[in-house]
């Protein structure tokens, strides 16, 4: 059974968070919270709380096939956790899927792993993006060997389809 785990910061996109873990579980995966604190209760943007399954302080990237990261704001705390940063870049040198959603661009960006891929994000973090070395596509969703990148969680209707 494949495995994905999805970082969870305080107001994350409820939906960019929801979404993923509902499609991914009726495609047959594992979907895995990880907390980016030392903390279990984290709340969404729009109110709705989570309680994690674990911290990140607690997950290997040989235990996982894909890393999904949400918007909302929550992509600006999880870039400041170097253990989530760290965790994000592993997975993409290994070769496993990095997923990013929205604002989710901010982590792949801190994680250094889009220099010469495709991408898309939010239009607010474009030039972020091409900053970072990403050639940023106006398009919905962007494959690009592992990296993944959309602006809505409807990504993970594709996603799901692939794998």
């Amino acid at each position: 059974m494949k495995r994905a785990v999805i970082l969870i910061a305080d107001e994350h996109h409820d939906l960019e968070v929801w979404y993923p873990i509902l499609r991914l579980r009726e495609a047959g995966w594992t979907a895995v919270t990880a907390g980016i604190d030392s903390k279990r209760d984290y709340t969404g943007k729009f109110g709705y709380p989570i309680v994690v399954d674990t911290l990140i302080d607690e997950v290997q990237t040989k235990d996982f096939d894909a890393v999904i990261i949400p918007g909302g704001w929550a992509p600006d705390y999880i870039r400041r956790s170097q253990v989530a940063v760290e965790f994000v870049s592993q997975m993409a040198r290994a070769g496993k899927i990095v997923a990013a959603i929205c604002h989710g661009g901010w982590v792949l960006v801190s994680a250094n792993v889009l220099k010469g891929k495709q991408a898309t994000s939010a239009p607010s973090i474009k030039d972020d993006l091409i900053n970072a070395g990403a050639l940023w596509l106006d398009k919905d969703v962007v494959f690009d060997d592992n990296i993944i990148t959309s602006r809505k969680p409807t990504i993970f209707q594709f996603f799901v389809r692939l794998f």
